[in-house]
């Protein structure tokens, strides 16, 4: 074990190895050094496994890699053509081109984030969406955090810390990640209080778990899971009612942000902001980033008082929005402000797009593939803790080629440039026009000639 100890190279040598030369010329020494003992760290820790020890030119091959990979950034654009629309993973919504562009012009310089241009003294962030978000959700006031996780944390904290929030037994739910309503709750000093059960929960379990120490009644929707059978829920409007009688606010957390109708594109029911509002919600809690459309923010609308309190309070300013996110979101309510929504939206495009398009362009990609695709029937998620269970029609290109596995064929798509993500079923490849935005269709086609070829 020591003779093979004794191989490996000092970090000298390795360092004035000619190969490394334009790395020195380009980075500092320090960076370098640390990259040559890491290396040098990881080969004697291989050695101590039993495995032998590295030549120089393994060595610097590695120090040159680490480099490189440190260099390239990690996070990039891929095509989603997963079929799943709001894809988690890949960062859910698109945005519009409007959003892209507000968010470009704002970043390279100054802007007046927090300066209030008529006066000339220092002014809010928030008036700059607020009235948007009143106007489309029918709110008294409105207010902006980084995501719908710190909206629902800034609230229940501000609003019922050391004192009780009812919830139903059914909605004590897990969002995804690890996000889970009674961790949250409990993180912001309100003690949950748990009515009715698993699938029924009646406006009387609410009104019996009131007590002088209730702080807030918390609705939670189910975003990502249904249940079905034997079940009863409170209707929102019910709720808010009896909560009236009472004093107390209601905190709907409806998740997606949904200000269309979704049942007119052929899926299921989802809340809507809007009605929320109407029925008499103290707070409408909900994202950003998934059927609204637009970049990643939690959204908070609702009663001046209550919304008043959310500001004041310290952590407002840890979970605050910053200038980029903002632009967009606010070049993406406008869509719903002129009407432009399902034109201008990715995520509404894609979800009213006609069978017959999708159709086309999957045949198109065939054609490019050969006769190692043909197009199929699917179906496409909504995707993103949105709309569980519901899909749309779609017709993927299905991709089966001799001595290559489906895996194999995922993986070299994923090495690209621009990475290609589809899915794997009935051992083939699926790739979904559905989730891809039409512009992107050159270079999927191009990516499997180059592929496939």
């Amino acid at each position: 074990m020591e003779s093979k100890f004794r191989h490996l190279p000092s970090v000298d040598k390795v360092l004035a190895d000619p190969r490394l030369q334009p790395l020195a010329a380009a980075y500092p020494h320090d960076f370098l050094l640390d990259l040559a003992r890491h290396q040098l760290g990881q080969s004697r820790q291989a050695i101590t496994a039993g495995q032998p020890s590295p030549s120089l030119d393994e060595i610097v091959e590695a120090v040159k890699q680490q480099a490189m990979a440190l260099e390239k950034p990690s996070l990039r654009p891929v095509i989603n053509a997963s079929g799943v629309i709001l894809h988690t993973n890949l960062g859910r919504a698109p945005l519009s081109r409007e959003a892209i562009a507000a968010m470009s012009a704002i970043t390279p310089g100054y802007c007046n984030l927090e300066f209030d241009l008529a006066s000339g003294i220092r002014g809010t962030r928030h008036t700059h969406i607020e009235p948007l978000l009143c106007q489309l959700t029918g709110a008294e006031a409105a207010f902006v955090v980084n995501n719908n996780a710190a909206a629902v944390l800034l609230s229940l904290t501000a609003l019922a810390k050391r004192k009780e929030v009812i919830v139903s037994r059914g909605q004590a739910v897990e969002i995804g990640g690890g996000f889970r309503v009674p961790d949250v709750m409990r993180q912001s000093g309100a003690k949950l209080v748990e009515v009715g059960t698993t699938n029924c929960t009646y406006l009387a379990d609410y009104e019996a778990a009131i007590t002088p120490r209730t702080a807030a009644l918390l609705r939670v929707h189910s975003s990502n899971f249904r249940v079905v059978g034997f079940t009863q829920s409170v209707a929102i409007e019910e709720l808010a009612n009896m909560a009236k009688q009472h004093n107390l606010p209601v905190l709907d957390d409806i998740g997606s942000g949904c200000l269309l109708d979704a049942t007119k594109f052929g899926l299921a029911a989802e809340p809507m902001p809007q009605q929320s509002i109407a029925a008499g919600s103290g707070l409408v809690l909900f994202s950003g980033d998934k059927l609204l459309g637009g970049p990643q923010a939690g959204i908070i609308a609702g009663k001046k008082a209550l919304v008043d309190q959310l500001k004041k309070h310290p952590l407002a300013r840890a979970v605050r929005i910053d200038k980029v996110s903002l632009a967009g979101l606010i070049a993406t309510l406008v869509h719903y402000l002129k009407g432009e929504a399902v034109s201008k939206i990715p995520v509404w495009q894609m979800i009213a797009a006609p069978l017959e398009d999708i159709e086309r362009r999957a045949r198109d990609w065939a054609q490019v593939i050969g006769g190692a695709a043909k197009v199929i029937e699917g179906e496409t998620e909504i995707g993103g803790g949105s709309l569980p269970g519901s899909t749309l029609p779609t017709r993927p290109v299905a991709i089966t080629l001799r001595g290559a596995t489906p895996m194999a064929l995922a993986q070299k798509l994923r090495q690209r440039d621009i990475p290609v993500i589809g899915r794997i079923s009935s051992n083939a490849l699926l790739l979904d026009p559905r989730t891809v935005l039409p512009e992107e269709d050159q270079v999927v086609s191009e990516t499997l000639q180059r592929i496939l070829s």
